[in-house]
């Protein structure tokens, strides 16, 4: 499956699109280079999910969860900064990922082995033209 932004106008519309698909699924993980809008489509997908002002990205605090009344709890997981699966075994990461809570992981090509199979994959492409294209893959 496949998405265009073509400017940060149509992110909503996307995010929107993108909860309905996949409104049963649980864990997703956001894949794109430095810069490509990982952090930005997750804010836009946690704005359509009520959530009025997210705290951005966790790439100091590793993950960022939130209680969000429509769906209950949600873990935001910046993983740029894991050097090793060990250091997300630390931080919960087990927890997280099958707690049946949704969790939104960015780089998380560094725990690859550690996802649950039916991990939604999201690769973000930044296109010559600013527009973005997002690829969704099911499972690992």
């Amino acid at each position: 499956m496949e998405f265009q932004i073509d400017s940060l106008k149509d992110i909503n519309a996307v995010a929107r699109n993108f909860l309905e698909i996949f409104r049963h699924q649980k864990v997703f993980a956001f894949s794109g280079e430095m810069g490509a809008g990982k952090t930005t489509f997750i804010s836009a997908i946690l704005n359509c999910l009520g959530l009025d002002e997210s705290e951005g990205s966790p790439t100091y605090s590793l993950v960022n969860t939130y209680d969000i009344p429509s769906i209950g709890k949600l873990f935001h997981m910046d993983l740029y900064r894991i050097n090793e699966e060990s250091e997300a075994y630390d931080m919960g990461i087990e927890e997280m990922l099958y707690s049946n809570s949704l969790c939104f992981i960015e780089w998380p090509e560094k725990i690859k082995n550690l996802l649950p199979e039916n991990t939604i994959w999201v690769y973000i492409r930044k296109e010559v033209n600013e527009s973005r294209i997002i690829i969704i893959e099911n499972g690992n």
